[in-house]
């Protein structure tokens, strides 16, 4: 089961990445996010950064819709994110090496 400090640890160890200042979790590289603390918001409420959930970039809607598709026990999306390729990713539910393969992968598409 992975949370926040995988994510820390993971995103911190790949070449070339600055963690933003934040209530949660934001990492760039090349000034491009990859991963970040999920900011939660509903009608009427204050937003609420979620550590127990990532927002991850995946490069392109096919890939979004693969994922969301073969594998809805860890991701989703909601429209705030609708035609853009980031998915939400809850990290409990993932091991430590998968999640660092999402990540790796995330940071490899943003890093050119």
């Amino acid at each position: 089961m992975a949370d926040a400090d995988d994510v820390r640890r993971i995103a911190l160890a790949l070449p070339d990445v600055v963690e933003i200042d934040s209530d949660g979790f934001d990492f760039r590289v090349a000034n491009k996010g990859f991963v970040w603390s999920y900011p939660q918001r509903e009608p009427g409420r204050k937003r609420v950064i979620r550590t127990d959930i990532a927002v991850l970039y995946v490069g392109d809607e096919a890939e979004k819709q693969a994922l969301l598709l073969g594998e809805p026990e860890h991701f989703f999306t909601t429209p705030a994110y609708d035609g853009l390729p980031l998915v939400m990713l809850r990290l409990d539910t993932l091991d430590a090496a998968r999640l660092e393969e999402l990540i790796s992968d995330a940071w490899d598409m943003r890093r050119a």
